[in-house]
């Protein structure tokens, strides 16, 4: 049962797979992993200025503690002038934590300073991997196109393409129909010149005999136009199958001949 579970999901991944390899444009994965690189790029620099920001911060504080430190010596000076060293030493004694708190600041701002330009550094490094990568991005989606279209091309031409295709056998179709209609209105012409059908269009009530009936006039008239144009020929150019066609002239020759 095991065995058949695995090679149903190995068959499920193996169809998923060559399903997403049909989907997969890669320009769109390449993109997307370009914006992806933008993103950690943006973390990065976000990361930066936040690190100067902390950074300023401390700055400003030990600033601050400094000019309370001269306070506080000032303030020890004025009171051993009035004779009050009880207050001289409490000055002195809170300039000496001011000094301790400014020193582990001093230590956070270093620190923050190591981290700021470990993080400029590491911005600079990606930012250059990420401008290097558009331009292979760009390169190769431009090449995959170039080629994309140069495919489409050779289909067209060699009729390769699924729609192209399709076009062809519709071609195909429509003559072997054409081909076909072609061969049928043959047939019924020579049909119709047979007399096996009849003309649907010529006059209701015709039948064989009036046909025949055309055909002798047709003749008839055929004839009659000959005998007019030989009439109309010169009498020199007559024929000598007229004159031995016509009756003797002597009566006596006639009948020495019967």
């Amino acid at each position: 049962m095991t065995s058949i579970t695995h090679r149903i999901a190995a068959l499920f991944r193996i169809k998923a797979n060559k399903a997403l390899d049909r989907a997969e444009d890669p320009r769109e994965v390449l993109d997307y992993s370009y914006e992806q690189q933008l993103q950690m790029l943006q973390k990065v620099r976000r990361g930066v200025a936040d690190v100067a920001t902390s950074r300023k911060r401390v700055e400003l504080q030990v600033n601050q503690l400094r000019q309370s430190t001269g306070k506080l010596q000032d303030q020890a000076q004025q009171a051993l002038t009035a004779g009050r060293e009880d207050l001289a030493r409490e000055a002195l004694t809170r300039r000496t934590a001011v000094g301790s708190q400014i020193t582990h600041l001093q230590e956070q701002q270093a620190s923050l300073q190591a981290q700021e330009e470990k993080l400029t550094l590491a911005a600079q490094r990606l930012q250059a991997k990420v401008d290097s990568f558009r331009i292979r991005k760009e390169t190769i989606k431009a090449t995959y196109t170039a080629a994309e279209a140069q495919t489409r091309i050779t289909e067209a031409v060699t009729g390769i393409g699924e729609e192209l295709g399709d076009v062809g056998l519709a071609m195909q179709r429509a003559q072997d129909k054409t081909e076909q209609m072609q061969a049928r209105a043959g047939a019924l012409d020579e049909l119709i010149a047979s007399g096996a059908l009849e003309d649907a269009t010529l006059p209701a009530g015709r039948d064989d005999i009036q046909a025949e009936l055309e055909r002798v006039s047709s003749g008839q008239d055929v004839e009659s136009e000959l005998a007019r144009m030989k009439a109309q020929l010169p009498a020199a150019s007559a024929p000598a199958a007229v004159e031995s066609s016509d009756a003797p002239k002597n009566p006596s020759d006639q009948e020495a001949t019967s």
